[in-house]
């Protein structure tokens, strides 16, 4: 008789977390490191290419163009080919093509490359996403997506110190240092791509590092978790690119990722405006501070969202706090002051993630949500577009950020009043139990 113990199933969870998180974890760092530290590189290269403060917010913001036209169409492949095979495939390609950008001599060689790796990396994280639904139960997966989200700020841990300190310390073959920080930074997502081909495994009932037991378990698990749904709508891709709720939902996040990448690409000229004297590495190490904080802040918001099994306030919330810390930081010239406002406003970014990837799995089923997801996160990260772009826009025009901060201020304030007002599964929910207990009573 199988032998289903609370304890032998806690201990399921972890062996299952064990084998994926740490894994996919890294390579979440590999993606952000590729993807930002161009903020890093532009201490120097915005002079070797004459870039000026408009070109770098275009340049910064030109991934996310080509990550908006292909995030949908990869994860239709995801679902065609299977995660293990279609990840790697992501990995090796814009591996290849971070490479390729330590070689520009160019603004627009700069434009194209930027362009591609948006091109060569949509769909990663929507089909991380969707993969931890195939081994995670719903009441896990704020708490599993968190600790895979965390490598968004741990990748600024690690890269800030690590970019700025290349950039300082390796000129070999006289070699501008953000050459070689984009070429030592690159060459990892390429390794990444083969090990997770040899390492992932697609489905539960496909694992040899689980017992027959085990495997048994986990799969009736996810199918009673699927059933706890049936109000779950199973829609098109079309369908689900009309879809009104996927639609707020985007808008959400587009909002949310001006603000978010608005600050994250430019942070590391925000904290060298402090002094001139800063070295490129000081200047790593100060950036590395907000991110730590967030961190922490983001694993025990998630975790609280799913003890209360509450989403849309634990989306809301945090993108409060982060308007309001954003605008401090806007208004007060103290550096002390703006760096602890910024670390809170980062706290308040990070901690949002979770709980809101979790609402398109509340009102659609798993396949479904797999291509939901890659919409709202095509169309947001438009705004990993637009944050960037118009701080560069702004800054060129006044000379100074703080009005670009105020700007992004103003636009999470816009998205926290859409996710307080957001209306989906959980309210439908809490009316469907109502009636259910009415007629019971």
């Amino acid at each position: 008789m199988q032998d289903t113990t609370p304890l032998n199933e806690a201990a399921t969870v972890r062996k299952i977390t064990w084998h994926i998180i740490p894994f996919v974890f890294v390579l979440y760092i590999i993606s952000y490191l590729d993807r930002a530290n161009i903020g890093y590189a532009a201490l120097q290269m915005n002079k070797d290419l004459a870039l000026s403060s408009e070109a770098f917010g275009f340049v910064s913001g030109i991934f996310f163009i080509g990550y908006f036209l292909f995030e949908v169409p990869s994860n239709v492949m995801l679902n065609k080919f299977g995660a293990r095979r279609w990840i790697a495939r992501i990995l090796l390609t814009w591996g290849a093509v971070s490479v390729a950008t330590a070689f520009v001599q160019t603004p627009t060689q700069l434009y194209v490359l930027r362009f591609l790796l948006g091109v060569a990396e949509a769909g990663f994280f929507p089909g991380i996403i969707v993969y931890l639904t195939y081994w995670f139960r719903a009441k896990e997966l704020a708490t599993t997506v968190a600790l895979f989200t965390a490598a968004i700020p741990v990748s600024y841990i690690i890269g800030a110190p690590m970019s700025t300190w290349i950039m300082d310390n390796i000129h070999w073959l006289q070699w501008s240092g953000w050459r070689w920080m984009l070429l030592l930074e690159g060459a990892p997502a390429v390794v990444g791509g083969i090990l997770c081909y040899l390492y992932l495994t697609d489905r539960p009932k496909d694992a040899k590092w689980l017992t027959e037991a085990e495997k048994a378990w986990i799969t009736e698990e996810l199918e009673r978790d699927r059933q706890a749904r049936p109000n779950a709508a199973h829609l098109g891709t079309l369908k689900v690119m009309r879809n009104p709720k996927v639609l707020y939902l985007s808008f959400i996040y587009f909002v949310y990722q001006c603000g978010s990448l608005g600050v994250g690409y430019w942070m590391p000229q925000i904290i060298k405006g402090f002094s001139a004297s800063l070295t490129h590495t000081q200047v790593g190490l100060i950036a590395m501070l907000p991110y730590l904080f967030a961190t922490i802040v983001m694993i025990f918001w998630s975790r609280n969202s799913d003890r209360r099994n509450e989403r849309r306030l634990h989306s809301a919330i945090p993108l409060a706090v982060a308007a309001v810390a954003l605008l401090g930081a806007g208004l007060l010239s103290d550096p002390y002051i703006a760096i602890t406002l910024i670390s809170v406003s980062l706290a308040g970014l990070y901690a949002f993630k979770s709980p809101f990837w979790a609402l398109p799995t509340l009102f659609l089923t798993r396949s479904t949500a797999a291509v939901s997801i890659a919409v709202i996160n095509s169309i947001g990260n438009l705004g990993g577009f637009v944050g960037p772009f118009a701080i560069g826009y702004i800054k060129g025009q006044s000379h100074s950020a703080t009005t670009g901060l105020i700007f992004l201020a103003a636009l999470l304030v816009v998205s926290f009043l859409m996710t307080v007002f957001i209306r989906i599964a959980e309210t439908q929910r809490s009316d469907e139990l109502s009636k259910a207990s009415g007629q019971t009573s």
